[in-house]
């Protein structure tokens, strides 16, 4: 199939980009690397009067630090992630999952900004940039606001973007997990996860766990925080038992989908399963980094 008939508009700057959305509102729809939204154009899912082309504003892109923060533009592609040395030094679970998205050609046009606005509960960096306690920047005609990942999706691919906001960049708390790790079940490299697991983690000199984060994806409608397994995991070390209650309490609030891909306890078996290797290996990959 082919999209229906659209207007094309493509601003040269972010001032000229949130002007627009604010004089076209809800008839207009941003396109950046297309990996997502041209899909469901050429499938009549979305019907917009117009696209705004994001492209090629260039103050969109690019990794630096500032302020203790490392700070990533919304049309930063995806591939970048990978090759990044800020990234592999100050935010690794972020290299980590970028591998898991698509092939090479999805993530050299795919970017990271339009990966979380689409919100699939199911893609790896909003599992990601959410146990990273990431904060998200919004851009309008009228202000520029921050807001904690936490608040920010609300259900299956809705944010709590309004039509005439910009998603301008990422901001990541320069690492303090040593512990991190990334696992993910499809039925084919670069298919959708049936399951995703983002987990870090600090322990202490004695090995006994400071703080910890962990996300399920492909359980729910969002991205999913398993605050009862984090709660737990902390002032403890990981033994056998703790690693059995703690992939217990991660699935408690998860509630799957059953499709022709996997019925709902199929998912939450893999859930335990990825939550506890993933688990596992940042607490290893801690241990190592104070060793």
């Amino acid at each position: 199939m082919k999209p229906a008939t659209f207007n094309y508009l493509r601003p040269s700057s972010i001032e000229e980009a949130v002007k627009l959305l604010n004089e076209y509102g809800d008839e207009c729809k941003i396109i950046a690397g297309g990996q997502s939204f041209i899909p469901i154009l050429n499938m009549r899912m979305s019907d917009p009067g117009c696209l705004i082309d994001i492209s090629q504003i260039d103050e969109l892109k690019g990794i630096r630090i500032e302020d203790e923060v490392l700070k990533i533009g919304a049309l930063t592609i995806q591939r970048k992630l990978e090759q990044s040395d800020l990234i592999k030094q100050h935010a690794p679970l972020l290299a980590e999952a970028a591998r898991y998205i698509g092939h090479v050609q999805t993530r050299n046009r795919g970017t990271i900004g339009g990966s979380v606005a689409h919100a699939d509960p199911s893609a790896e960096l909003p599992l990601s940039f959410l146990a990273l306690d990431a904060t998200i920047v919004i851009q309008n005609v009228d202000e520029v606001r921050e807001t904690s990942i936490n608040d920010f999706f609300i259900t299956y691919l809705t944010t709590e973007l309004m039509p005439e906001d910009m998603l301008t960049e990422i901001h990541v708390p320069l690492s303090r997990w040593n512990g991190y790790a990334f696992e993910e079940f499809s039925r084919r490299h670069g298919d959708f996860a049936l399951v995703a697991v983002a987990c870090v983690l600090t322990t202490d000199d004695s090995g006994t766990i400071d703080d910890a984060r962990i996300v399920l994806g492909g359980v729910d409608a969002v991205p999913l925080l398993a605050e009862e397994a984090m709660e737990y995991l902390v002032g403890k070390n990981l033994t056998e038992k703790t690693l059995e209650r703690a992939s217990e309490l991660a699935i408690v609030d998860a509630d799957p989908d059953e499709d022709l891909h996997a019925s709902k306890e199929y998912r939450l078996h893999l859930s335990k399963v990825l939550t506890r290797r993933a688990l596992l290996k940042a607490y290893n990959r801690e241990l190592q980094k104070e060793g």
